[in-house]
């Protein structure tokens, strides 16, 4: 009875929401570094904005952690070699979906660092750097958002005089199906990301910090909890289990019942809000001066038997993760990401990058839609919409091209959950035609504008 009643107590977020199977197949997977490649590939767009211009020719020899692409954008993070080894061409590579996108391809011929770079496994606790020199690490190491987005983490910290930040919140919840990552990161490497939060703290001037965690994970709740003791600024919450909880805006209002405007970034209403693998890059870079040269992925799938938590080096081939782990023979498609926000991979020939957090196997039943009929108009869509949508109005419209009609009912709120076409008994392809939507309503936006 307490039980159900601590369950009833625990916070969420209020409008829509679902509750699809978490498969959480290799939580109990410890994370395995992954052997370096014989030859990388590093796209220089692996973030949201600008590309890097590269800073290397062919024949250039580099050193794991050198810079190798100069963010020049506003919105921009640098890219620095993972490897040592010999540059051996700079040119348009295609990318997991098929489109071509300028790469620079590294003959690796072993594992030299820079050496500013501490590659010491000791916990560095006490921090030393200033609020701007923060900052400036973060942005020199070209840390992105690892929980999906790759926003370039600095320019969140960049904050307008005339705002302040009374929450940093960090996004442990990991709410999609199947991925462990984070999961994984609270266990094994959760002083790091404790410091790392710190460090975010002195950034952003926020009083506390609340990590959400949903109560799927109690071992990286009492694990955090039990740490949290030596960092007083710090709070640990359990949240419901709900998608999408990791959602900015969802989050945001589940702890605390803050509500980011339509069109306004969480800094309007005094939070920001980072994902807790992020606070490990950080971490990284303030304390051991090291660059997101890595990502933290997760390789599961219901027919897939040897299940993997990976620390790969950015620039590693797709394919060798895949024969690594070994391609189920009744794989229908291969997802990067989750099964409710990713993307299907069209391109297996392509490479890891900073927002990979997930390879995921979908069996030929579970991948294949359902037949697609007529809308039958029973609003489930909307019951599930956290946004207070109305996906079966959108689609239609999306359908017509009525991309004014589209903007005044609200397309550009749409976060992409998947919730809608979840929910759909008619087998819609909802989210699909408003993803469309979106794109296609920007567009209209800004030829207006121009």
């Amino acid at each position: 009875m307490n039980h159900l009643l601590e369950m009833k107590r625990m916070k969420t977020f209020k409008i829509g929401g679902i509750h699809p199977e978490d498969n959480k197949l290799s939580k109990g997977v410890e994370v395995e570094v992954f052997p370096l490649p014989k030859q990388a590939t590093l796209f220089v767009n692996q973030n949201l904005g600008a590309p890097s211009t590269p800073v290397v020719q062919k024949g250039d020899h580099v050193k794991v952690g050198q810079l190798i692409a100069k963010a020049e954008g506003f919105i921009g993070a640098n890219i620095h070699s993972p490897y040592s080894g010999t540059v051996t061409k700079i040119d348009p590579v295609s990318d997991f979906m098929g489109y071509k996108r300028t790469a620079i391809e590294i003959a690796v011929e072993g594992d030299e660092w820079m050496e500013h770079i501490d590659t010491t496994p000791e916990l560095k606790k006490e921090i030393t750097l200033s609020k701007s020199e923060i900052i400036d690490k973060i942005k020199e190491c070209g840390i992105v958002g690892l929980g999906g987005a790759c926003f370039p983490t600095h320019v969140k910290y960049m904050i307008p005089e005339n705002k302040k930040v009374d929450y940093l919140i960090i996004n442990a919840v990991e709410c999609e199906p199947y991925i462990t990552t984070d999961h994984r990161m609270m266990l094994e490497k959760a002083e790091e990301c404790l410091v790392g939060i710190e460090a975010l703290l002195i950034a952003s001037g926020a009083p506390v910090a609340l990590i959400g965690i949903e109560n799927n994970k109690p071992d990286a709740i009492a694990h955090l909890q039990e740490l949290i003791k030596d960092y007083p600024k710090i709070q640990v919450h359990p949240l419901k289990t709900k998608y999408p909880q990791g959602a900015e805006k969802q989050l945001i209002h589940a702890l605390t019942n803050r509500v980011v405007p339509s069109g306004k970034l969480p800094i309007e209403v005094g939070v920001i809000v980072n994902n807790i693998t992020t606070c490990y890059a950080v971490y990284e870079a303030i304390q051991k001066n090291k660059p997101l040269i890595e990502t933290h992925l997760t390789v599961s799938g219901k027919s897939l038997e040897n299940r993997k938590n990976l620390r790969v080096r950015l620039g590693t081939p797709l394919r060798e993760i895949l024969d690594y782990v070994g391609i189920p023979e009744d794989t229908g498609k291969v997802i990067s990401g989750g099964p409710m926000m990713g993307k299907a991979i069209a391109n297996l020939d392509t490479f890891a990058v900073k927002g990979m957090s997930s390879i995921l196997f979908m069996n030929e039943k579970e991948s294949k839609r359902g037949e697609t009929i007529n809308c039958i108009r029973c609003g489930k869509c909307v019951l599930g919409c956290p946004m207070r949508l109305e996906p079966y109005l959108l689609a239609p419209l999306v359908e017509k091209k009525d991309y004014e009609a589209c903007e005044a009912n609200g397309i550009l709120d749409c976060i992409e959950c998947g919730s809608c076409s979840y929910n759909c008994p008619a087998f819609r392809p909802l989210l699909d035609l408003i993803r469309v939507g979106k794109s296609r309503t920007t567009a209209m936006i800004r030829s207006r504008k121009s």
